[in-house]
């Protein structure tokens, strides 16, 4: 029962806390010391239940003698623990998928002296009628995205790419890896990450990049430990690599933990020039210092400094300016799904908040030097719209193509938006300007 048991406290956490699942979840495989089978299905077990929890919903009004609403939470939970293992996995008993739930809500819901019998006949009755329940005929229950949520989506990556990106949603991430070029290449770390156990392949269109798999926990890897890799999506590397910064420059990334960037940075420029590296709370700046220290990486200084608070000392001095700023974070569904559940109004405010950080870290910027926009979400008042506002106000700064790798169509206009279930990676946005020489 160890690995079910550790997915639902993470799911009682999310719930109840409001906590994030994917830092819920590493804590609690930490603190449970599941082996690396149980703890693979913990988190299958957990990401499956919250990409899927709208459907498992619409399943469980149907199985319920009830109301949905009547439910006891962690019944709810367990319940959608009991479905998702019967709806949605092939490799799990459907005996041990019931009965390991019934002794959940034996534990777990003590005072609920009916929760066992119920979960018990909810999960039978599941299994009698599995191919005669109703499918959802919508995207926001065939997929779990709420409503309001589907309709956001659309209307920035329209119809076509809709359905493709909701599933790519839901699909589990794969744990792609670059390469630190400081200490090693891809192939000498590929023979002995495979020396460790693990799978790896080629990324199809990245280069020094691994896709990774068959693995426990990836920090007690030896290539790990000794700095050969860091984690990293192909779209945030890629944004940094359409900056093309030579060596010995003199780089700001002013929203940098946990610190991909930074790193994917100091490596483009081969451990030369300098890098500051910013977080607005001190303790992310310590993950920044760790990894920059596991990596080798000596050309970087981290800073406990606010994006939208002005800094004299670093007025046009800066070759190029990284700003990765707070965004919704709708690109990264696929890692987060709780994302998806947030209310989108409660996020309204955000294009201000990123303008204000562009234009201040725009003044950073040397005549000449490059400002870099990126977000992990797919909005356009997140996106599009804060470049036009703050190109509209900033005359001295315009949008270049961006150099991109051969898969990708040739870019004029500055601007790359890459949607889930297109170029394999996280939902990203990228904007390269470049300010005037002579202003």
């Amino acid at each position: 029962m160890a690995a079910r048991e550790t997915a639902l406290n993470v799911l009682i956490a999310c719930r109840k806390e409001g906590a994030w699942s994917n830092g819920v979840l590493k804590e609690y495989l930490t603190r449970d010391r599941l082996d690396r089978r149980e703890a693979a299905l913990a988190t299958r077990l957990c990401y499956g239940v919250l990409q899927n929890r709208l459907k498992l919903d619409f399943y469980l009004k149907q199985l319920l003698t009830g109301k949905l609403k009547d439910l006891h939470p962690a019944v709810r939970d367990i319940l959608h623990l009991g479905l998702y293992q019967i709806f949605e996995t092939d490799k799990i008993p459907e005996s041990a998928a019931v009965n390991e739930s019934v002794a959940l809500a034996k534990k777990y819901c003590p005072r609920q002296k009916f929760a066992p019998g119920l979960v018990n006949a909810v999960l039978r009755n599941a299994l009698r009628s599995r191919d005669t329940l109703k499918q959802p005929a919508g995207y926001a229950e065939r997929y779990s995205h709420p409503q309001v949520l589907v309709d956001l989506l659309k209307g920035y990556v329209g119809s076509k790419a809709l359905e493709p990106m909701l599933q790519a949603n839901n699909a589990a991430p794969a744990t792609i890896v670059q390469v630190n070029t400081l200490r090693t290449d891809a192939q000498t770390l590929t023979a002995q990450l495979e020396g460790e156990g693990v799978t790896v392949q080629p990324h199809g269109w990245m280069p020094d990049c691994l896709v990774l798999s068959g693995f426990g926990n990836l920090e007690q890897l030896n290539a790990f430990r000794e700095g050969l890799f860091y984690v990293q999506d192909p779209a945030a590397k890629l944004s940094v690599l359409c900056a093309q910064l030579p060596e010995t420059s003199a780089v700001l990334d002013c929203c940098a933990a946990p610190g991909g960037k930074s790193f994917a940075a100091a490596i483009a420029m081969k451990g030369t020039g300098t890098i500051r590296s910013c977080d607005v709370h001190s303790h992310k700046t310590g993950l920044i210092e760790n990894g920059a220290a596991r990596l080798g990486i000596s050309n970087l200084t981290a800073y406990c400094a606010d994006a939208t608070v002005f800094r004299p000392e670093w007025e046009n001095a800066m070759d190029a300016v990284i700003a990765d700023v707070p965004c919704s974070g709708y690109g990264i569904i696929r890692k987060k799904p709780d994302i998806r559940y947030k209310d989108p109004a409660s996020m309204k405010d955000l294009p201000q908040l990123q303008l204000q950080i562009l234009k201040n870290q725009a003044r950073y910027v040397r005549p000449g030097g490059l400002l870099l926009y990126s977000t992990c979400t797919l909005v356009r008042a997140e996106n599009e719209g804060v470049v036009e506002a703050f190109l509209k106000e900033n005359k001295e700064f315009t949008a270049e193509p961006l150099p991109l790798p051969a898969v990708f169509p040739e870019n004029t206009d500055g601007m790359l938006a890459l949607v889930p279930g297109q170029y394999d990676t996280d939902g990203f946005f990228i904007c390269r300007m470049r300010r005037k020489a002579c202003l």
